[in-house]
């Protein structure tokens, strides 16, 4: 039941992922942490930020990842197969599909409709980790500062989000092993 499940949820995402990578983390979540619980939001959160730091498509680091932890390997393996085969598909059907009909008005304006749809999800989302941010131990002040300097470095400054994401990463191992030598 759970490699039919898995093989469900992220075929979902593969066939309603419209707009690549980013657009497709909102149904992930969705399939994740909403329909089937295998992991609640914060843990969600973690393997997003972990993700984004690897090189590589994040729908199918995602799919991999979740898919060997509900299922092992066979479950990764399914989990990247439901991912990519809808994609691949429909690459071939579209491309061929859209290419016949490429100077048609109603292709230029179907894909440019789609482009405010995904910014919606992902700032929906976004929203959303904003909110348990502020709710948890780092509390509203430091989510406001971390979340203002984060913009800053990635717009402004041009920083790799995987640099900024490693250095928090680290800064909250070291803040750990702190917190630890003062018990100690």
């Amino acid at each position: 039941m759970k490699q039919k499940d898995l093989f469900m949820a992220f075929f979902r995402v593969g066939m309603l992922g419209y707009g690549g990578g980013p657009s497709s983390i909102p149904l992930v979540q969705k399939e994740v942490v909403g329909r089937y619980k295998w992991m609640d939001g914060d843990e969600f959160g973690d393997v997003l930020a972990l993700a984004n730091a690897l090189p590589g498509p994040i729908a199918t680091k995602l799919a991999g990842y979740i898919g060997y932890r509900v299922a092992g390997l066979p479950g990764m393996i399914n989990a990247v197969m439901a991912t990519i085969l809808p994609t691949i598909f429909l690459m071939i059907l579209l491309l061929t599909g859209l290419n016949a009909f490429k100077d048609q008005p109603w292709v230029s304006g179907a894909a440019s409709a789609v482009v405010p749809v995904v910014a919606v999800m992902l700032l929906t989302m976004t929203w959303e980790f904003v909110k348990k941010s502020t709710s948890s131990k780092l509390g509203k002040t430091w989510t406001i500062i971390l979340v203002v300097a984060s913009f800053v470095l990635l717009e402004a400054l041009g920083v790799h989000p995987a640099i900024i994401i490693f250095t928090l990463l680290l800064g909250a191992l070291l803040m750990k092993d702190k917190k630890k030598e003062g018990k100690a």
